[in-house]
């Protein structure tokens, strides 16, 4: 899979919210959200769907899309490459900058330590 485009996930982000969905409603929730005209939405419905990103169902009356991957697997590729291109892949400079400037809440702290106590246990 390839990294989405900031376009390309406003529109998983909707339709990983619920789906399938009509395209109307894709295009009231990116109105909402991003401001996008009808058109707008419509082109990138269609160039997604080119793209396998998405499918596309003709209904009766309309057309219902459905995404064609998870948000998890998306979100997984999407923070590996920016692990990658910022921190060259180094997890431990990641979360030392976020340490470093101080914006960490404890509750963050705490979430840190119970993640590294199950990795450690395995």
């Amino acid at each position: 899979m390839r990294e989405l485009s900031t376009a390309e996930w406003h529109v998983m982000e909707s339709l990983w919210a619920g789906s399938p969905k009509v395209g109307s409603r894709i295009v009231a929730d990116l109105k909402e959200s991003v401001g996008w005209s009808r058109s707008t939405t419509l082109t990138m419905l269609r160039r997604m769907s080119d793209k396998g990103l998405i499918l596309c169902e003709e209904g009766e009356d309309m057309k219902m899309y459905r995404p064609m991957l998870e948000r998890r697997e998306a979100v997984q590729k999407e923070t590996q490459s920016f692990l990658d291109r910022v921190y060259q892949g180094s997890l431990s400079m990641l979360v030392n900058h976020f340490v470093e400037k101080d914006s960490l809440s404890r509750e963050e702290i705490d979430e840190l330590r119970r993640i590294l106590d199950r990795v450690e246990e395995k």
